[in-house]
């Protein structure tokens, strides 16, 4: 045996260990069972198989021996019958419940395979490290049940100790076991929850009929009982052991955790807030230009002079003689341009800038400088659009030195100052576009009184409503003409393009400063102005090239005056006149505007178309006073 089993082959887990017939049944042949006796099958005869994990179980305690009465020989009580059995008391904790499986045994379990109640020793004497024999329960598999009494040749028992108990096996043996002290494998079922066993391990001990519990049975010869193995990681696991022992990890110590994953996790968190923290200085940086205050870079003090034929050169010289006219009166008002003439107070201006104050409006005048005076009216002429006025009481005029128109050729930078919408000291640069361009401004009265004719300069400087006055000067800041007019895109030619505020296009006209030189002179030492005549009227009407002399005058008067310079030379009504001096006419407009050119007195070459010829005739201006 080994470890107090049988070391025969294993049942099979199919079936359960078969009861051991017995030759015969105790007590009827008159022999009694020995003790240890050996079977076929290489087992003890009479001894229960057991079907348990190879476990080793304690002993059990002794069993109380008996003396018997009156000097006889010691005696086992006998058993009790069956039918007392039956009757004994239950378990602790009343039958089971329906359904449940108690793990008393009970005369119809068919676990009971112990030692049937009320078998005895055939010597009524159970001795110490004897088993009892194994015999069927009565009642089952066709024995006779057991008489109930003392064993035969005995004198009755004073007591009888209740049988032993051994709980049956909860579950069919295992075909492939856990060895000992081995981790489960994975074909052990879970244990169900089993009693707690007394101390030493054996049952409790209950006595038939109710009565306090006897003593311990002997224990039971067998193997002594083996060292608790070594501790190991995990304890025995025993299914049939004591029930609620938790399961403890004892020989290896806590695992520390992982730093790689704080690490790693640290890392990527620490990347993310710099990227964030990275991108907004970033933004900010980029918005801003920089944490600091922006210090852009600048170049130092330099010199401020200029060449004096720069156009910063030549605005530095001419500046200071500039004027700004503001004008009202009579429910109207205006804005202009004038310059200095002389260090008296003179100021050469347009005519249709001062026309708004009459002869009683106010006239205030503002140097570039931001002083202001006030000014009256010297003179003015219509024929010409010029005026002159003159300030009293200021002292420091600059007054600007005068060039000479007839010594200007296409292309010459020029300079215009004014004060185009009330902007004052504006300066603008361009050229001289043309020379002797014939144009003609005014004529709001209807009867020509007020139109102008002006054998004008052209150039690109914008001029502007409100450049009317001003000065156009050369590369040597001298003035060479008077800014008039303008042709604006919506086809008017007025001295601010005729009508409305339209801008400038790049088609501006000035007075040449010869032919405002003479009439300034005029109107500052007479008051008036004398305009160049021949004695003619002309067809305004005629369409063909030329300018034609009318066959009739205003009011019904002879076209051609008597004792005038045209009459003197020849003229007749009707000649056409195609050239002055070699230089072209188109039409009548352009043949006053090269006339008023000149001066009175000055001697003209005309070219006369009569009768499909061409004549010439020399004719003296004569002069006529202007208005």
């Amino acid at each position: 045996m080994e470890n107090g089993k049988p070391t025969g082959p294993k049942q099979k887990w199919w079936s359960r260990p078969a009861r051991p017939e017995p030759s015969s049944p105790p007590g009827l042949d008159g022999t009694a069972p020995v003790p240890g006796a050996a079977v076929s099958d290489g087992g003890t005869a009479g001894a229960p198989v057991d079907d348990r994990p190879e476990y080793p179980l304690p002993p059990p305690a002794p069993t109380a021996r008996h003396e018997p009465v009156d000097g006889g020989s010691p005696s086992v009580p006998a058993a009790p019958s069956t039918e007392a059995a039956r009757t004994a008391p239950q378990p602790p904790g009343g039958s089971p419940a329906e359904g449940e499986r108690s793990p008393w045994p009970t005369p119809d379990d068919p676990r009971s395979e112990g030692p049937a109640a009320g078998a005895s020793s055939p010597a009524g004497l159970r001795g110490e490290g004897t088993a009892p024999a194994a015999r069927p329960h009565p009642g089952q598999d066709g024995e006779p049940a057991a008489a109930a009494g003392p064993a035969s040749g005995g004198a009755p028992p004073l007591y009888e100790p209740p049988p032993l108990y051994e709980p049956p096996p909860l579950y069919e043996p295992d075909e492939h076991p856990a060895p000992p002290y081995a981790d489960p494998g994975p074909w052990a079922p879970a244990p169900s929850v089993q009693h707690s066993a007394g101390a030493g391990g054996a049952p409790p001990h209950h006595p038939a009929g109710g009565g306090l519990p006897g003593p311990a049975p002997a224990p039971l010869p067998g193997p002594p009982p083996q060292a608790a193995p070594p501790a190991e990681q995990w304890r025995q696991y025993d299914p049939w052991g004591a029930s609620g022992a938790p399961l403890i990890r004892t020989g290896e110590p806590p695992r520390r955790k992982s730093r790689r994953g704080t690490a790693f996790a640290g890392g990527l968190l620490f990347a993310l807030l710099a990227g964030v923290l990275g991108g907004g200085v970033g933004a900010y940086l980029e918005r801003n230009g920089g944490i600091t205050t922006v210090e852009l870079p600048q170049a130092g003090p330099e010199n401020t002079d200029r060449a004096p034929g720069s156009v910063a050169g030549i605005a530095a010289s001419s500046l200071p003689g500039v004027v700004t006219l503001h004008v009202s009166g009579g429910g109207e008002q205006g804005t202009g341009t004038g310059f200095v003439l002389d260090a008296q107070g003179h100021i050469l201006t347009n005519n249709h800038v001062v026309s708004p104050a009459g002869s009683s409006g106010d006239i205030s005048v503002t140097f570039s400088g931001g002083e202001t005076a006030r000014a009256t009216l010297v003179g003015k002429d219509s024929g010409y659009d010029l005026a002159v006025v003159k300030v009293r009481g200021v002292s420091g005029l600059r007054p600007l030195p005068l060039g000479n128109s007839d010594n200007v050729r296409v292309g010459d930078p020029v300079v215009a100052i004014g004060a185009p919408f009330d902007l004052q000291n504006t300066v603008t640069a361009g050229i001289i576009s043309a020379k002797e361009r014939p144009i003609t401004a005014g004529g709001e009265k209807g009867d020509g009184s007020d139109i102008s004719y002006v054998d004008a300069l052209q150039t690109d400087a914008p001029i502007n409503p409100g450049n009317s006055g001003g000065p156009l000067v050369d590369s040597k800041a001298r003035v060479i003409g008077i800014n008039s007019a303008i042709r604006a895109a919506d086809g008017g030619s007025g001295p601010d393009s005729g009508s409305g505020q339209a801008g400038s296009i790049g088609l501006g006209f000035a007075i040449p400063i010869n032919q405002g030189k003479r009439v300034a002179e005029e109107l500052i030492n007479t008051g008036q102005a004398t305009h160049p005549v021949i004695g003619v009227s002309l067809d305004m009407q005629y369409s063909g090239d030329g300018a034609r002399v009318g066959e009739k005058g205003k009011d019904g008067a002879p076209s051609v005056t008597a004792g005038g310079p045209a009459a003197e030379a020849g003229i007749r009504p009707g000649d056409v006149i195609t050239e002055v001096d070699g230089q072209r006419v188109h039409n009548g407009e352009e043949l006053i505007v090269k006339i008023r050119a000149h001066r009175p007195g000055d001697r003209l070459e005309l070219t006369v178309l009569r009768g499909g010829g061409e004549q010439t005739r020399v004719v003296t201006l004569g002069s006529q006073t202007g208005s």
